[in-house]
């Protein structure tokens, strides 16, 4: 990494890729739904599901809601139990429900109790990364940890673009196991390889025999006081009501509210959003989805790497890191213009190109700002205290995440409603129908876009006033 890794060591790192690994596997198993809703929107004589925008709505929210729930808890669970058995004990849960997703049948609501249950596991993998991070690295190199492990979403994200419509548009032993249904199966068992790694590699730093105490000290070397170990901060409990007693709670509370159903849109919607706008589905969104996350990937990375800048100049982290989420918050307003952009009347064939590039900054956008943000909690809270802290932001950004679905399914239900009462009125029937109803549900998307793009500028008015400078807890 630089001169520091060579004089101290650098096993650190190695548990930023075991977390970096985790997360991959988490959003490859939670993205493989959003693939596969073209499929699920077709009508059951085809092979599909014959589902509603509006019964995906259902399942994505539901465990949307499942999961932010979870994360509330998961947070408290994994301050008490530690990072080691509640990172496994998470993955083990999601994997496992993972699979049993392709016995669900068609009925959404099947779906939805499965996938909610789903979601209960995948609850614990950011509060026990963040606390994880908060455990092995000094303030000034987490957001770029952080950085580094967020970005296996993206990396899951762009292994689900290949893997799952591929997966999911074969024929699987001559038809006796559909393709969706060995897309949830070999996604979900993939993650159980993981476990033997993490078991094998990982303790809390003052567990770990392979660290040195050259860099066990560096770890700990801008700590205020260091009066525990690991184990006795694992140990030490403050009543959780009392962490809703702080603004800082709630500026985190805030920024992950208001962000994190950008998130959620973009992984569920975007593949349907590129049939409604450009006729593609299956094969076809595999190489512009896959650009989609990588590009995210960077911003992921450099986002988290981005407040070190100002540091390095010798600006205070809070202060730096806000600063940095000042210049992020501002790219999102781009999104905007993707129905412009996309427009194949205006730009013709390359029309999804120029919508993809905007696309590729807002999702790169909130990447940066995601790194920035979990790392303002290991800013100002003790390292005892960060994942339940995580988990409270985790809850507010999974109840936006509903809310953001929930509108979506409905906005896009009700628009498609609208173009086909236009086609019957007029008599169309077939591809002249289908233009008519595609053309009204873009303009719902338009809608869509418009409102992920203000959130994150807003999101960080709202944190400045709340905690307006640096103001660290030592209460607790």
């Amino acid at each position: 990494m630089n001169d520091t890794n060579k004089s101290v060591g650098n096993y650190r790192w190695t548990i930023v890729g075991l977390l970096f690994f985790a997360t991959t596997i988490n959003y490859m198993d939670r993205q493989v739904i959003g693939y596969l809703k073209p499929l699920f929107s077709k009508p059951l004589a085809e092979g599909g599901l014959n589902w509603s925008n509006t019964d995906f709505a259902l399942v994505t929210s539901l465990f949307t809601g499942f999961y932010a729930l979870m994360t509330f808890f998961a947070g408290f669970v994994i301050d008490k139990i530690g990072t080691k058995l509640g990172l496994a004990y998470s993955l083990i849960i999601w994997s496992l429900f993972g699979v049993l997703n392709a016995f669900a049948g068609s009925m959404a609501m099947v779906h939805a109790a499965i996938r909610s249950l789903f979601g209960i596991g995948e609850a614990g993998n950011f509060p026990a990364s963040n606390k994880t991070i908060a455990e092995w690295f000094p303030k000034k190199e987490r957001a770029l940890a952080i950085g580094i492990f967020n970005s296996g979403s993206n990396v899951g994200a762009m292994i689900a673009s290949l893997a799952v419509p591929a997966i999911a548009y074969t024929v699987w032993f001559d038809g006796a196991i559909k393709g969706w249904q060995m897309a949830f199966i070999i996604t979900g068992a993939v993650g159980l390889i993981w476990l033997f790694f993490w078991f094998w590699l990982y303790e809390t730093p003052a567990k770990q025999k392979r660290l040195s105490k050259a860099e066990y000290d560096y770890i700990h070397s801008d700590d205020v006081v260091i009066l525990e170990s690991d184990e006795n901060e694992i140990a030490t409990e403050s009543p959780w009501y009392r962490l809703f007693a702080y603004k800082q709670t709630w500026a985190f509370i805030f920024g992950k509210f208001m962000t994190d159903g950008v998130w959620w849109f973009l992984l569920f919607w975007l593949p349907d959003f590129m049939k409604q706008q450009f006729n593609m589905e299956g094969h076809d969104i595999m190489l512009p989805l896959f650009a989609v996350y990588g590009v995210a990937i960077v911003g992921s990375v450099s986002g988290g790497g981005f407040p070190m800048f100002f540091m390095n100049r010798g600006m205070e982290a809070y202060k730096a890191r806000m600063t940095a989420m000042l210049l992020i918050a501002v790219l999102p307003l781009l999104l905007v213009l993707t129905p412009y952009l996309g427009n194949v009347k205006h730009f013709g064939g390359n029309a999804y190109i120029y919508a993809l590039i905007v696309i590729c900054i807002g999702a790169a956008a909130h990447q940066a700002w995601s790194a920035n943000l979990f790392t303002t909690v290991s800013d100002m809270f003790p390292k005892k205290t960060v994942g339940s802290i995580t988990g409270i932001g985790g809850l507010a950004g999974g109840i936006g995440g509903v809310l953001v679905q929930q509108f979506a399914g409905r906005l896009t239900d009700h628009y498609k409603g609208i173009g086909e009462a236009a086609a019957a009125a007029q008599n169309l029937v077939g591809d002249a129908a289908e233009a008519i109803v595609q053309n009204h549900v873009q303009t719902a998307y338009a809608i869509m876009f418009a409102l992920c793009a203000s959130a994150y500028l807003f999101a960080w008015i709202v944190m400045k006033m709340l905690v307006p400078k640096h103001s660290p807890i030592t209460d607790l």
